[in-house]
């Protein structure tokens, strides 16, 4: 006996020691090409990057993986508890490699015939998705048990399960914990309760199975597994248990905030984020970031704060929005989405899964028309049904006067799309910006039995933008780009759209004018002129009509044509040009042409509503604000961006500028924008054919930018310009936040002197002057005679001389 003790002694020492010897030439052999996992001790996740509004709300996220850092800390103990129970229970006491875990695996595997059970820990897991590939081979397993038991002395494990818990992919585009319990429960990671870590800890044996959207049961035992291993390694109580057990559950997302209010602003933002991460400007700047461009905005977990301000861009959306549902209706009905055969019908209600809550908020929907009668036409909605009267489509009839009953409008099969009767004009199709309920229309009133009251609506093809910066600081408060970012076109007109300005470049005009002579109260004759050359060019005024002699105030305010040419010929359109580039709407060279005095030169609404800051704001062009901060995934500041302005004319000109702009509202094109009921000044623009329709309006606390027109360039109509069809939406828009300023007239700066016009000579009023006006002066430039008084022989005042002479000039050309 005592022998064969022996021998199973000597034979166990010898297996022990030659098992020992293969662990470690196995240990040797794939010791020598194992991968750095300095990636792991250095972790630099893809994470979201987060875009906020100036009242630090958040307008939408950049990710290409859904991942929020968060700390242990911020970790619930009963979240972390469930991770270890479902993965890993002996996390805490081995050294990044199980082997009892190993071998309860292998057990498990080889009674059941095939793989139920994994053996690897947490460490191993990291190790695999951050440094190995996901191959699955003998050998990978071999590498993934070396570099974990590695890491186990290289980091701590707090460190090890705060990483884990943070990459993890835990289903439907969600990395991390954090992402997870938004996308499945709409709540932070700190919220989440002892049930609802339960589900999560059982996502990572296979997301895709266990996504609770989709197959709720399977994960329901993946949490009761979950929970019985807690209550087997007493991390909870029985009672904890069956109360987690027996927690409903409610699985829904938090709401998505991209591509919502702001779409356009938040693309931009975008973009110039990848161009400001370029290589060459992040080592310029000496950023701390290991990405650039794309990856940087998309990877880096930044947080980028914007002027965006959620008042104005909502109703900035919604006056555009408006605007160019008003001009599309003036332009007729241009006919229907599409037209189904009978056989189809069904088919296509099937599939469009209508709601009546889509209705809701001045919603528009999809509707089939079933039947056209004299009065009305009846359409389905899915199984619900509408009926749209001749009230509702009196509108087509300004394309067709012949559509005077809805069976000329439309036809049996047609798609179209509808409204409910109140609620037109302010909406999206499925959803509006505005907040609040449409007060016609509730869906929890209708049933499939009701027949709703419908209005015919249709897409407007004319497009158009809207920006609007603050004059002082620059902040770019709104930023639209078109109709429906989502349902139409991402092309951003307000940045990208370059299109002509008609009369809205006049300003740029005058304020050189100024400079050379001109004042507010210089005479000039709006006659007909011929310009000579090769192509000799007789130019007009809009209404094809002239009026004779008129303060210069009263040329810009009334848009006269030739006044404005007039004015280029006499200073040089290279003065003209210089103001232009000044003004920073010089993109490429401006030719010297008379045709640039007119607006003949495309610029975008955005570089254009900036060039007018400095109408607004003493003479400083402010630099528009898009992005106000920006700081790291950990919220560290890394850049703040300050308020930049030029001074690119004279204070004294820009208020004289400014009281020529007011009096286009006062007294011209602009008059509606006298409903504002404040101190504003503007310039329409319209150009040949009105193909484009601009309003350009200033005051002292914001100066805002409205363009019109087809993106395939083409006249939009007779009488369809700037004061119709621009100038309304800035009215519209500016109704809705002027509030939020307190009333502020343009500052009169030192400089400036006021004298009383004689409309018709434009000297001083005198004592037989019939028509006068108060105008400013930068001082020295004023009149300093009267009109009707006669100098006496031998009176020597040149500058009385001078100055009736000058306005007289102009007039002998």
């Amino acid at each position: 006996m005592k022998r064969i003790f022996y021998y199973l002694t000597i034979f166990s020492l010898s297996a022990g020691i030659l098992g020992l010897a293969a662990v470690f030439i196995i240990f040797q052999i794939y010791s020598k090409d194992l991968p750095n996992f300095s990636s792991i001790a250095d972790y630099r996740p893809k994470l979201v990057t987060t875009v906020y509004a100036r009242d630090n709300s958040i307008i939408g996220y950049f990710y290409d993986e859904k991942r929020f850092l968060v700390n242990l800390e911020q970790i619930p103990d009963h979240l972390e508890r469930a991770f270890l129970a479902a993965e890993d229970d002996n996390f805490y006491s081995h050294h990044g490699i199980d082997f009892l875990a190993i071998l309860k695996a292998m057990v498990s595997n080889i009674q059941a015939g095939e793989i139920v059970r994994g053996g690897s820990t947490i460490t191993q897991q990291l190790v695999k998705q951050l440094a190995l590939s996901g191959e699955k081979k003998y050998e990978r397993k071999i590498k993934e048990a070396i570099l974990a038991y590695r890491l186990s002395y290289l980091m701590t494990k707090e460190e090890v399960l705060n990483i884990y818990l943070n990459h993890i992919y835990l289903g439907n585009n969600s990395y991390g914990v954090e992402a997870a319990a938004r996308t499945y429960f709409a709540k932070h990671v700190d919220q989440l309760t002892l049930a609802e870590s339960a589900i999560l800890a059982g996502l990572p044996k296979a997301p895709s199975d266990f996504n609770p959207f989709k197959n709720p049961e399977r994960i329901k035992q993946r949490q009761i597994y979950t929970l019985d291993r807690m209550l087997l390694l007493k991390w909870i109580t029985q009672a904890e248990h069956d109360a987690a057990i027996n927690e409903p559950l409610v699985y829904k997302s938090m709401p998505e905030p991209s591509w919502q209010l702001g779409a356009w602003y938040l693309e931009e933002v975008r973009r110039s984020m990848i161009e400001f991460f370029s290589e060459e400007n992040v080592k310029r700047l000496g950023l701390k970031i290991d990405r650039y461009g794309k990856a940087a905005v998309q990877e880096a977990g930044l947080h980028i704060y914007t002027a965006m301000d959620p008042v104005h861009q909502k109703a900035g959306e919604i006056a555009l929005r408006k605007g160019l549902h008003e001009t599309s209706k003036r332009h007729g009905w241009v006919g229907p989405i599409l037209n189904l055969a009978e056989k189809d019908w069904e088919d296509y209600l099937s599939k469009e899964n209508f709601n009546p809550t889509q209705l809701e908020n001045a919603g528009w929907v999809k509707a089939l028309v079933t039947k056209t009668a004299p009065k009305f036409a009846e359409v389905r909605m899915g199984n619900y049904n509408g009926i749209i009267e001749m009230a509702q489509m009196q509108w087509c009839r300004n394309r067709n006067p012949k559509y005077n009953d809805p069976t000329k409008i439309l036809t049996v099969g047609d798609v179209v799309w509808v409204s409910v009767v109140g609620a037109s004009g302010t909406s999206n199709p499925v959803s509006a910006p505005a907040g609040g309920k449409i007060p016609v229309f509730e869906a929890k009133n209708v049933e499939p039995t009701t027949v709703i009251k419908l209005a015919l609506e249709q897409f407007p093809e004319v497009e158009g933008a809207l920006s609007s910066i603050e004059s002082k600081e620059g902040d770019l408060v709104a930023l639209v780009g078109g109709y429906s970012f989502s349902y139409n076109s991402q092309f951003n007109r307000a940045t990208q759209a370059i299109r002509q300005p008609g009369s809205s470049f006049k300003p740029v005009v005058y304020s050189a004018a100024l400079d050379s002579g001109f004042t507010a109260g210089s005479l000039v004759n709006d006659a007909p002129i011929v310009i000579s050359g090769p192509n000799p060019w007789r130019p007009g005024n809009a209404d094809g009509a002239f009026l004779g002699r008129m303060l210069m105030a009263t040329a810009l305010a009334k848009s006269r044509n030739l006044c404005t040419i007039q004015i280029a010929q006499k200073i040089g359109m290279d003065k003209v040009v210089a103001r232009a580039a000044g003004l920073g709407l010089e993109t490429t060279p401006i030719p010297q042409e008379l045709a640039i005095a007119l607006g003949a030169y495309a610029v975008s609404p955005l570089r254009l509503t900036e060039a007018y800051t400095a109408f607004a704001n003493q003479g400083k062009k402010i630099s528009h604000r898009l992005v106000t901060r920006i700081d790291d995934s950990w919220g560290q500041p890394m850049i703040v961006v300050p308020s930049e302005s030029t001074q690119v004319i004279s204070p004294q000109n820009a208020y004289v500028m400014s009281f020529m702009l007011r009096e286009v509202v006062n007294a011209g094109t602009g008059g509606r924008a006298k409903a504002l009921g404040r101190p504003v000044g503007g310039k329409t623009g319209t150009t040949n054919d009105e193909k484009d329709a601009w309003f350009m309006g200033v005051s002292p606390y914001l100066t805002t930018g409205v363009y019109v027109g087809y993106d395939k360039i083409k006249p939009m109509g007779r009488g369809e310009g700037g004061s119709r069809v621009a100038l309304p939406i800035f009215v519209d828009y500016r109704k809705s936040i002027d509030s939020l300023y307190p009333p502020e007239d343009f500052p009169v700066p030192e400089g400036i002197t006021t004298a009383r016009i004689d409309a018709d000579t434009g000297l001083l009023a005198g004592p037989g002057t019939q028509r006068s006006y108060s105008l400013p002066f930068i001082k020295g430039t004023e009149p300093t005679i009267a009109s009707g008084v006669e100098l006496q022989k031998g009176q020597d005042d040149n500058m009385a001389v001078e100055g009736l002479y000058q306005n007289m000039d102009l007039l002998e050309d």
